[in-house]
């Protein structure tokens, strides 16, 4: 993991976002529970129970990962009832990722915007992630769990710009017609930087891995991507399929007849018939998903 206040290597912070990000700094930062959370699991005294404790904290927090740990989204033979259960069968990172998941829902639900119905931009990040996480298992891609997360935060810097440039996004919108590729090159030419570059910032303050910081800034252009090149190609994939489906689209309304290139499956080392069955792995995962996160 990076710390809180690190640039990702080779790149400096835009300005333009640092002031963005602390305009909206009371309103976006991690919670208490995640800053704790990071320092146990990098401290080598610290066990389950210790985990445990800080979750135990938030009691709907600790609702909200028992909820998930017993879902479709794991389908363990045994029910979990403990977060120390949880944390001996999922992992101390991947227990954090979790968390940082539900507390991101949880904290930028907060965000007041006029542009975006909530439930439709939920409802396309954790579809997202859940297709990126499914796509990830059959590429091989260790650790798959990590592209969840990815999946789940990637547009997260759309609601700071709704809240903060309200009126050039109303326009960029317009332009776009619910064609979100639109909607990218749009806000470069107009704020020089995007959603994706917003978001990308904001999660080194919360943390994340510097390969997922990396695939968010480039799910749109995963060819840039240098520090993670297949986590941005199988985000930019996961993003692109569910804007085509009816109850993952990212305003709404789905996008018909999205081409994938060959190049860009054979970068992700896929064949379209997986397509389709992380498609319905991701499916059956979502309401339930969905619930718990909500």
């Amino acid at each position: 993991m990076i710390s809180q206040n690190t640039p990702l290597a080779g790149t400096a912070p835009n300005p333009s976002i640092v002031a963005l990000l602390d305009d909206v700094d009371g309103l976006v930062s991690p919670p208490d529970v995640c800053m704790q959370l990071f320092e146990l699991i990098h401290s080598p005294s610290a066990g389950a129970a210790d985990i445990a404790r800080v979750v135990a904290i938030d009691p709907n927090l600790t609702a909200r990962l028992l909820r998930i740990a017993n879902s479709s989204f794991y389908s363990f033979s045994r029910k979990i009832d403990t977060i120390s259960r949880a944390v001996t069968v999922i992992g101390n990172t991947e227990l954090y990722q979790l968390v940082l998941s539900i507390s991101a829902v949880k904290t930028f639900a907060h965000i007041p915007n006029e542009l975006v119905r909530m439930e439709t931009f939920w409802r396309h990040s954790v579809y997202t992630g859940l297709l990126a996480r499914a796509l990830a298992i059959r590429a091989n891609v260790l650790h798959p769990e990590r592209l969840f997360v990815a999946g789940l935060m990637h547009d997260l810097g759309s609601l700071v710009l709704y809240n903060q440039r309200p009126e050039a996004m109303r326009d960029l919108l317009l332009m776009a017609d619910g064609d979100e590729e639109v909607l990218y090159q749009a806000e470069m030419e107009r704020f020089e930087f995007t959603h994706a570059s917003v978001a990308a910032q904001m999660m080194e303050r919360w943390q994340l891995p510097e390969t997922l910081i990396d695939a968010i800034k480039w799910h749109h252009q995963p060819e840039a991507a240098e520090a993670s090149a297949i986590e941005a190609h199988i985000l930019y994939l996961a993003n692109h399929l569910v804007n085509e489906s009816e109850q993952g689209n990212f305003m709404g309304s789905p996008r018909a007849d999205i081409q994938l290139s060959q190049a860009l499956l054979d970068v992700v080392r896929l064949q379209e018939d997986e397509l389709f069955f992380a498609f319905e792995e991701a499916a059956e995962q979502f309401p339930v998903t969905l619930q718990a996160l909500m």
